[in-house]
């Protein structure tokens, strides 16, 4: 757990599929920035994805890393960015498919509360989560 302003807490970073189905997670202390939490998560980025992100994983190593793997960076630019990348605002509307994961597993009062002092068990809560998540999912396709 991370110290914050808000008291002791914890970032959950994921990767999801254009489902909203989570694939990868990785916690970080909450006072930690966002971009060096996305080298743990790059693993599942193929040829020909795209990744969604939001303004605080824009970072031109974190680019180039996405494009060796072979996929393309959607990342809006910060204010403060002297060259400015190519950016789709169209393609960004998806990204609601992480907000809307994260809304899934906050339902779960043990997830949205916190009650685990360790991070290794919340990040078992929230793959437990997840795994129920999924089970919904396929559940209701069939």
């Amino acid at each position: 757990m991370g110290c914050s302003r808000g008291g002791l807490t914890t970032k959950v970073h994921c990767v999801v599929d254009a489902r909203g189905l989570p694939l990868s997670f990785h916690l970080t202390p909450g006072q930690a920035t966002d971009c060096p939490a996305a080298t743990h998560l790059l693993g599942h980025l193929g040829h020909k994805d795209i990744l969604l992100a939001d303004k605080a994983y824009d970072a031109d190593w974190l680019r180039r890393k996405v494009e060796d793997c072979g996929a393309v960076p959607n990342i809006p630019n910060k204010a403060n960015r002297n060259w400015k990348a190519c950016f789709s605002q169209t393609l960004y509307r998806m990204r609601n498919a992480v907000e809307r994961f994260y809304s899934k597993i906050k339902h779960f009062h043990r997830i949205a509360t916190r009650y685990e002092k360790k991070g290794t068990n919340h990040l078992a809560m929230v793959k437990l989560a997840s795994t129920i998540v999924w089970m919904r999912f396929f559940e209701s396709m069939t």
